[in-house]
Parts: C-alpha cells; sequence; structure tokens
C-alpha cells in the first residue's frame, strides 16, 4: 500500500483526502509542515503527498505554490472535498459549559457566525490545525473548552460532538494536490487537468498573448494564479491549470506556442480531473 505524506494530526481534513483517493488501505503519514510533505516526497520518505492548493471561500494556500516551484514533484491527482466542521467536546460536556474553543484560525473564520450565535462571547484560541485541537482537548481534559475538526478526529480521540456542521457556508469545499516523484500515466484521450508554471518580460500585452494560445485552440483555462518572482521584484510567475492532457496534439502545440514567450515554463502534471462538485 502507498505511504502518503500530509500535513496535520490523525483526523486532518488532509487525511480524509488521502483516504479519498487512494482508498482506506493507504497508510498516512502525518508531518508538521507543509514543507515536510514536500520534503518527505521528495526524499523517498513518502510514495506520495496530499496538500491543499485552494479553498472555495479563503482561496489559494499560496504556501504550497510557491513550494511546487521549489522542489521538483509532480501533481497525478486532485481531490475536492466537503469541509464540514464540528464542536467538540469531551463526554458529558453541554453547551453552556463552553468558554474557549480551540481549532485552526480558517475554521474559527468558517463558523464565525454559529459560533457567535451558539456560543456568544466564546474566546476562540487560534492552534496549528484542526485535528490538533482535538488532540490538544483531550490531552487537557479541560471541559470548559471545545474544538472544531472533522467527525474522524472526534471518533480518534474519543470526544463527543455537540454539534455537527457549524460552518456559515455550505459551499465550503478544498481542492487538494496529490504529489508524487513520477508523472501520472494517463490514457490518451482520457479527461484530466493540467498544471503549468511560467514567467515572462514584463512588457504590455505579454499576458494577454500568453492567455491567447490557449483560447485559440479553445482549451478551458480552470485557474491561473500569480505569485511573485523570487529575485526579480515586481515580476511574476503564473500557476494555470487547464482542461486536457499535457500530451494530446492541441495542449502539446499550446505549450510549445507558449513556450516562444516565456522565460520560464514548467509542465507540473497532468492528472486525471476530479469529478465536479454539485452545489444544491
Amino acid at each position: 500500500m502507498p505511504t502518503v505524506a500530509y500535513q496535520g494530526e490523525p483526523g486532518a481534513f488532509s487525511e480524509q483526502a488521502a483516504f479519498d483517493h487512494f482508498g482506506v488501505d493507504a497508510i498516512p503519514q502525518p508531518c508538521t509542515t507543509f514543507d515536510a510533505v514536500f520534503g518527505a516526497v521528495t526524499d523517498g520518505a513518502s510514495d506520495y503527498g496530499v496538500v491543499p492548493v485552494e479553498n472555495s471561500l479563503a482561496g489559494s494556500i499560496h504556501r504550497n505554490y510557491d513550494l511546487l516551484m521549489r522542489h521538483h514533484l509532480y501533481i497525478v491527482g486532485e481531490v475536492i472535498l466537503r469541509i464540514s466542521h464540528n464542536l467538540i467536546a469531551l463526554p458529558g460536556v453541554q453547551a453552556p459549559d463552553i468558554h474557549r474553543v480551540y481549532s485552526h484560525w480558517q475554521a474559527l473564520d468558517q463558523c464565525e457566525q454559529s459560533l457567535t450565535r451558539l456560543l456568544p462571547g466564546v474566546e476562540r484560541i487560534q492552534v496549528y490545525d484542526t485535528a490538533g485541537s482535538v488532540k490538544m482537548l483531550a490531552e487537557e481534559g479541560r471541559r470548559d473548552t471545545a474544538a472544531i475538526a472533522s467527525k474522524r478526529a472526534a471518533e480518534l480521540y474519543n470526544l463527543s460532538i455537540l454539534r455537527e456542521a457549524i460552518e456559515d457556508d455550505a459551499t465550503n469545499y478544498t481542492r487538494f494536490a496529490v504529489l508524487s516523484r513520477q508523472p501520472a500515466e494517463i490514457a490518451p484521450g482520457a479527461a484530466c487537468k493540467t498544471s503549468i508554471v511560467f514567467a515572462m518580460r514584463n512588457v504590455p500585452g505579454s499576458l494577454f498573448r500568453a492567455m491567447a494560445v490557449f483560447a485559440l485552440r479553445d482549451i478551458d483555462l480552470t485557474k491561473i494564479e500569480s505569485r511573485p518572482l523570487q529575485g526579480s521584484p515586481w515580476e511574476y510567475l503564473f500557476y494555470l491549470d487547464f482542461g486536457g492532457n499535457a500530451h494530446d496534439d492541441v495542449c502539446r502545440r499550446a505549450i510549445n506556442h507558449l513556450s516562444e514567450q516565456t522565460t520560464i515554463l514548467r509542465v507540473l502534471g497532468s492528472y486525471p480531473r476530479a469529478a465536479a462538485i454539485s452545489v444544491k
């Protein structure tokens, strides 16, 4: 079974994304930081890595875009996970007993209105990880404190769920990238997505011309993200996702055309496209 590195404690949403992609027999390897995940895959300590790259409410996870450029790894898959937060406490604790709540800052932000309604005046304490907040609560044994995390985290640490699905917005999804030292093997014509990163000379119309190589070939662009180009102030790297396989003729010609205009160009990988989400 593959070993899969992820950031966080057991019960983290990244661990669930790993199970969703590889199955329940995958061997998860928790890491303290995103840097450690990339390092584990690069060094061969893990077969794969799973890292979040984008949340539908909070936007892109910039650290992982930067790490994609620093490490010579390939994106070989993607997972879109519905993020549902739960209010978790020690067994027997009731909502009126709660005076403070632990969780990652994003989870606290995503549950702000619910917390105000359920626990007026509660102190909100930021910690390094959602599942880590449950681990801290279990270790401390505090009966005046709750945590916000996944159902799996509550089960792993034998704690109780006081309220399920307390996120303010039900359209809360995170997209994860699956990392490997080798590119994915994809059958010709299979539905997939390709991720690339490039930089250009900063001259008028350069970005327009770069996008035109895809528009002229009716290639669907699904995501573009800019990040500072280190060592070149006010110049940028552009991370781009598009529908198609880099080895198919149309996409290959678009990439070759783009290479004529860029100073840096790297294909991060072509990989099976995750199923579209259904928002009701």
